[in-house]
């Protein structure tokens, strides 16, 4: 009887545990794709948003990426030392930190253009099981971010 109460501890009784796994693996995958273009995984999902948005503060940044400051602030140096962003404080409040893709940045797109389709094809599920899956994982993550007050 004892052991039943216990049977929550088990790491296969755990949620988190397989989409830990799967999430480590997932970005191991991305890594000889993002080796091509000299990223990490933190540094591509940053230029993702800089290519879609062009230019943000960094908290917007962070929002959307549900990164800290303290996690950013390296990873957006090292892309403004390789040339693909630059980093300047905003004329409206000088407490903002405005990040603007570059030339360079945007260059950088094309080749990057590659990495979905080839990670699509290694993660070997039927489109509308990829759809659900992406839906569940925002869900889940809305409710966590509800939970943890909005903070990354």
């Amino acid at each position: 009887m004892e052991d039943l109460k216990f049977d929550c501890l088990k790491l296969e009784n755990q949620l988190c545990f397989p989409l830990y796994a799967c999430a480590k693996e997932l970005i191991r995958a991305y890594k000889p794709h993002l080796d091509k273009l000299d990223l990490t995984y933190t540094q591509y999902i940053v230029m993702m948003v800089m290519w879609e948005k062009k230019s943000c503060n960094v908290r917007e940044l962070g929002d959307v990426l549900f990164l800290d400051s303290g996690t950013l602030t390296p990873v957006l140096k090292k892309l403004e030392s390789k040339g693909y962003v630059e980093r300047n404080r905003s004329k409206k409040d000088e407490r903002a930190l405005i990040v603007s893709i570059t030339e360079e940045g945007e260059g950088l797109k094309e080749r990057a253009a590659e990495v979905p389709t080839a990670m699509g094809q290694c993660m070997k599920l039927e489109p509308e099981e990829a759809v659900q899956f992406y839906r569940t994982l925002y869900r889940v993550l809305g409710t966590l971010r509800e939970i943890n007050g909005g903070e990354q």
